[in-house]
């Protein structure tokens, strides 16, 4: 990711200072540090999936509401617990995933990076497709294991709208899915989550690699090995880079979130199983074509925030899991 990486004569020296590949990881260390610290970073996010998720869900009367009014509302109806519903099942559910996730994105953009680096392109694209090229690959392998979980927490976030099936806890709903329409249930929206997330997470990680490369060389980190950034720049450009990527990402994508999100959760359309189509009709008819942007302010405030807080972690993460020399 970083600017260091540009030099191709010594790649293991120039990444050594802001950029941590995964031969030079202690692999446990790396799962258990980031099992702990993005539960930790999930909890700081998850008051606007749920604020999110309402809005794209619910009737006009909350739909037409600003988010901070929607949050407001939550906390008066459901208290504090109203605004983490879900979170249990996201943080602990969402470990295996993360596993997953992790170990994929990771592989996939070291075995990228080693096969481009002879190849004439700017550094700045090689690395912006490393990262593209990972989180593309680690999408599709999460994705296996996170749509089912995400079906859970989303149904956990909007018990009591309309059209939503009243549960008791994640077994609950669980069973009721399974029951009405088998295991496909949980894959509600899978092909549509694989169409957009794919290329979206490719492009956000792709960004974010590209605009931290750019970063750093704005800032005179080139192939001068003796110039190294301070920890406050290091975080700084991270966390920069981070934001820019979820802000774009969250203007690019909302549309689809919103219609996946209706998808996954609602079961009355009136006649027989939801499709993407049919969802999609309903959100018109309700509310016109802004309706597809219903929750876009917690959404980007969500994704924008997620960026610099997931990517600060991430990076934490892999500096606190370095193999001891």
């Amino acid at each position: 990711m970083s600017v260091e990486a540009a030099d191709a004569a010594n790649p293991q020296l120039a990444l050594a200072d802001t950029d941590i590949n995964w031969d030079r990881l202690d692999k446990t260390r790396f799962h258990v540090i980031g099992a702990i610290l993005f539960t930790a970073q999930s909890a700081l996010i998850h008051p606007t999936a749920v604020v999110k998720t309402r809005m794209q869900v619910a009737g006009s009367a909350i739909s037409q509401m600003n988010g901070f009014s929607v949050f407001r509302y939550i906390i008066r109806t459901d208290g504090v617990p109203g605004i983490f519903r879900g979170f249990g099942m996201s943080a602990i559910g969402s470990l295996p995933g993360r596993v997953l996730a992790l170990t994929s994105l990771e592989v996939s953009k070291d075995m990228t990076l080693k096969y481009t680096q002879g190849l004439s392109m700017p550094e700045a694209t090689r690395i912006g497709l490393a990262n593209g090229v990972a989180g593309m690959v680690s999408n599709l392998v999460s994705c296996v294991y996170f749509v089912p979980v995400d079906v859970i927490c989303q149904r956990l976030m909007v018990q009591g709208l309309p059209g939503t099936t009243p549960c008791n806890g994640p077994l609950d709903v669980v069973r009721n899915v399974i029951k009405a329409e088998g295991l496909r249930g949980l894959y509600r929206g899978f092909g549509l989550t694989a169409v957009y997330q794919t290329p979206a997470s490719a492009l956000w990680w792709g960004a974010y690699g590209a605009a931290q490369h750019m970063m750093w060389r704005s800032l005179g980190f080139r192939d001068d090995m003796e110039k190294k950034p301070s920890h406050v720049e290091l975080v700084a450009v991270q966390a920069t880079a981070g934001m820019l990527a979820g802000a774009c990402s969250s203007v690019i994508t909302t549309p689809i979130d919103t219609v996946k999100t209706r998808l996954q959760v609602i079961d009355d359309y009136g006649v027989g199983r939801p499709s993407v189509m049919k969802t999609a009709m309903a959100l018109l008819k309700e509310d016109g074509w802004r309706g597809f942007y219903r929750g876009f302010g917690p959404r980007f405030l969500n994704m924008s925030f997620y960026g610099t807080t997931m990517i600060v972690t991430y990076e934490l993460i892999k500096r606190l899991s370095l193999k001891q020399m």
